[in-house]
């Protein structure tokens, strides 16, 4: 991770775990389902708050450890999770030995590694047989509003790699073979409060002067008045798209 907008999210972890999407087990399950039965050890990698690592400890037989590099989220992922052993690390130097793990998952995240340099070194720690898993809760564009909501928010590294025009997806290399692409459609209820809060979890907004995400929110809260969206507790469907790969190690 080397910009700083990726390591900005400490900033606004209370934000982050109150707005952020959860992800939906079936498309967890999914991420996983080669890996055989019996005991299942896996890193959450890039693990924030804790949003995919809740999940992940629901899976059978699994012994899950959570990598971050900022202390303030791996705090936050204690709150929310306790009993996960948590690690600061990244994608590219995790503090874990060689063969160690049937799976590494990152949520949200990858858009935030080097590719290259990240394959090999989750390739280390990962035995012949496993599992690297990449996740997205992404908003669905196809809805006008929705884009006009990015618009204004500005768009992301992550919705960029997966859904932008000229997007190939994510790039994960050898030692890892065929990536395979599973896709859910879903919606979230979400009132005014909680659509700023989403906003204010975005590395955008986090990183920029306070006179523009003052001028963003005036912005959103026009889109919201003439969506109809009172501050007495109405809510709109926000749809969403979550989007997994998978790819085997050999």
């Amino acid at each position: 991770m080397s910009d700083a907008r990726a390591t900005s999210f400490g900033a606004a972890a209370d934000h982050y775990e109150a707005a952020r999407p959860d992800y939906s087990f079936e498309a967890v399950a999914w991420m996983l389902e080669k890996l055989p039965h019996g005991s299942r050890r896996i890193a959450d990698v890039g693990a924030g708050t804790g949003k995919l690592t809740r999940v992940l400890v629901e899976a059978p037989d699994a012994e899950v450890v959570a990598i971050d590099p900022d202390p303030a989220m791996l705090a936050k992922l204690r709150e929310s999770v306790p009993g996960v052993p948590t690690f600061a690390g990244t994608a590219e130097h995790l503090p874990l030995p060689d063969s160690a793990l049937d799976a590494v998952v990152l949520g949200q995240a990858w858009h935030w590694v080097d590719p290259v340099p990240a394959s090999v070194e989750i390739g280390r720690v990962v035995r012949s047989g496993g599992v690297l898993g990449l996740i997205w809760n992404i908003r669905d564009e196809r809805e006008a509003w929705v884009r006009r909501l990015t618009e204004v928010m500005h768009s992301s590294p992550a919705e960029n790699m997966v859904n932008g025009p000229d997007s190939l997806g994510p790039q994960i290399t050898e030692p890892f073979g065929q990536i395979e692409t599973g896709r859910w459609e879903w919606k979230r209820p979400m009132n005014r409060a909680q659509l700023h809060q989403m906003a204010s979890s975005r590395s955008y907004l986090i990183t920029a002067s306070a006179e523009e995400r003052v001028g963003i929110a005036r912005a959103m809260d026009e889109l919201f008045d003439e969506l109809g969206l009172s501050d007495a507790g109405a809510t709109i469907d926000l749809p969403y798209v979550t989007t997994a790969y998978r790819a085997v190690r050999s």
